[in-house]
């Protein structure tokens, strides 16, 4: 059974910093593209990041571009988003999914070609 599971998240004052961690099991990190996504209250999922398998190639949403950075431990089975210069903006549930999908952006940046969701982990920015 695949497990996608989230951690890291908290509250942190605007201009803070966190780290997301998601370990995967029953699934081998190394063979999907994982991307992060969120989801602040009464607004539609959003795109954040996605890495590829070897963690070569990233995309980021334009809100957090500059700001957050996606990697991957492959030998631990985890996937990572440090969040820097954090904004109330980025107040939201935050979702690791992963995809057998190709590495075209299109695809790699649109929730419904996810095949594996995580629970969520919540990160609230105090102004």
């Amino acid at each position: 059974q695949v497990q996608l599971v989230e951690s890291g998240g908290g509250l942190v004052q605007a201009g803070g910093s966190v780290r997301l961690s998601c370990a995967a099991s029953g699934l081998t990190v190394g063979s999907y593209v994982m991307g992060w996504f969120r989801q602040a209250p009464g607004k539609e999922r959003e795109f954040v990041a996605v890495i590829s398998w070897s963690g070569g190639s990233t995309y980021y949403g334009d809100s957090v571009k500059g700001r957050f950075t996606i990697s991957r431990n492959n030998a631990k089975n985890t996937v990572y988003l440090q969040m820097n210069s954090l904004k109330p903006e980025d107040t939201a549930l935050y979702y690791c999914a992963a995809t057998s999908a190709p590495w075209v952006r299109v695809q790699v940046t649109t929730g419904r070609e996810y095949d594996y969701w995580g629970q969520g982990t919540q990160v609230t920015v105090s102004s």
